[in-house]
């Protein structure tokens, strides 16, 4: 503030000093970088960094629910394999145990959500350690799991269970905050519209216009999804769906366009090419370490997505399994999204409910070795075990899925060094180590009976000080 003695002349001068400083500081911190505007066409749009927060995530649940869960029998492409390519087998099961002229509609009203309880969902995708969920809100049957306005008598408001499934779940896992995810069909295989579509060799797009972009805006903007899982593209190019207008977008104008994710199910010509990242195909395993942002998408159900009744036991994936595909993806970049299809009444099974927590207890215990993670210089090594790496700053964490014999564990790839030190995730003292003649890292296990151990599969060895 000038002094209230200072006179004109001295007032000019501090005016003028102020704006002097003014201009070097605004010379020293240069413009302000415009913003980013992506383009619709697949340069710009690939060239779009990924929200950080999808990467530090690494598992997700998927959930598989519509009227396909009113048959439950065979898979979620019941209606497909009934009506679209007449399976014999689909076509007797409706012919035993429905009366004749019993429409894929009629399994409309039957879908009740009855013992839906979103709270409740939401708990167990916690306990489960999963950082994000995705739904599906409409799979290629068209009905829609919210209240849609282009999709008039078949969704979930009007028919069935008289709720907005999408919006209860969305509220219940936002609470605990796990990000949201929806899955969305481009596709319906029956709709007319898509039909004369297809009969047109897709030049006319009826269906992308009256349907398909509709309901995409319409999910952004009321839902505000964390990721857009896109599925349904196969029978057409991106050009037919406008798929690249709707990316730009989502990216440059919609409400979640600094924090949304999509995957690469956007036309026959983007999966594993364009998008964000990629998925590649359903339960996608490379063997080597891909050079772009990936998830495997797998289902607890080998057979299937959507809920089944007549699902044995040999149908379902076990612990170990899961467990190992979730480390082995994670040591390769990806993220690992495990579905589970709950029952037409809305309850999630107890086996499936069983896999899930086992997943969340073994990340309990080992989970500061997956979220958050990074893949190390080497993914994995086989000898008498076999051993995956990932790291996080200077730590490098080695999973192994088999105790060795005699208790010791070789390890090829970590080189050490005098500072090096090892522990095991969930036992408190560090182990003993020590170099074998070809330099292995050899580490002495703790001697302890298996109902003592922190897990019972696949165990954590922290290494700090190593190469």
């Amino acid at each position: 503030m000038p002094s209230p003695n200072m006179g004109p002349r001295g007032l000019v001068a501090e005016l003028l000093l102020l704006l002097l400083l003014l201009v070097l500081g605004a010379a020293k911190s240069g413009p302000s970088a415009p913003l980013r505007r992506y383009t619709p066409d697949w340069p710009s749009l690939d060239s779009r960094p990924l929200p950080a927060w999808f990467d530090e995530a690494k598992f997700g649940v998927f959930v598989h629910w519509g009227v396909f869960s009113v048959p439950a029998w065979g898979s979620e492409w019941f209606w497909w394999h009934w009506k679209g390519t007449k399976v014999p087998q689909y076509q007797s099961f409706m012919n035993e145990n429905y009366p004749p002229g019993f429409s894929y509609g009629d399994f409309g009203p039957q879908f009740t959500a009855r013992f839906f309880h979103p709270d409740s969902w939401a708990d167990l995708f916690k306990a489960a350690g999963a950082k994000y969920v995705v739904l599906t809100t409409k799979h290629h049957e068209g009905f829609t799991n919210w209240p849609s306005p282009v999709s008039w008598n078949w969704n979930s408001q009007d028919v069935g269970p008289h709720r907005d499934l999408v919006g209860e779940l969305e509220a219940a896992v936002r609470k605990r905050n796990i990000r949201y995810g929806l899955y969305h069909s481009l596709l319906e295989w029956f709709h007319p519209l898509y039909l004369l579509d297809k009969k047109n060799g897709f030049k006319t797009q009826h269906f992308v216009h009256a349907k398909t972009m509709p309901e995409l805006y319409d999910l952004v903007n009321r839902y505000k999804p964390d990721l857009i899982w896109s599925d349904g593209e196969w029978d057409s190019p991106d050009t037919y769906w406008n798929s690249t207008g709707f990316l730009s977008w989502l990216y440059n104008d919609s409400p979640v366009k600094d924090t949304v994710v999509v995957n690469d199910r956007w036309g026959q010509n983007c999966s594993c090419h364009h998008g964000g990242y990629y998925n590649c195909q359903d339960k996608f395993k490379p063997e080597t370490l891909p050079d772009h942002k990936w998830e495997m998408c797998t289902s607890i159900d080998k057979l299937s997505w959507g809920y089944r009744r007549n699902m044995v036991i040999t149908d379902v994936a076990d612990e170990s399994t899961i467990i190992s595909e979730l480390v082995q993806t994670v040591s390769l970049g990806g993220n690992y999204l495990l579905n589970i299809g709950p029952t037409k009444d809305g309850l999630i099974v107890p086996i499936f409910q069983e896999r899930l927590l086992a997943v969340g207890k073994w990340l309990s215990v080992s989970g500061e070795a997956i979220y958050a993670s990074k893949p190390w210089r080497v993914q994995f090594e086989k000898n008498t075990t076999t051993v995956w790496y990932t790291s996080k700053g200077s730590a490098v964490y080695a999973i192994f899925l088999s105790w060795p014999k005699h208790g010791i564990l070789s390890l090829k790839s970590p080189k050490s060094s005098s500072t090096t030190q090892v522990t095991m995730l969930g036992v408190q003292n560090n182990l003993k180590w020590s170099k074998d003649p070809d330099e292995s890292l050899l580490v002495y296990l703790p001697q302890l009976p298996p109902s003592s151990l922190p897990v019972q599969f696949a165990w954590t060895l922290k290494l700090t000080g190593v190469k």
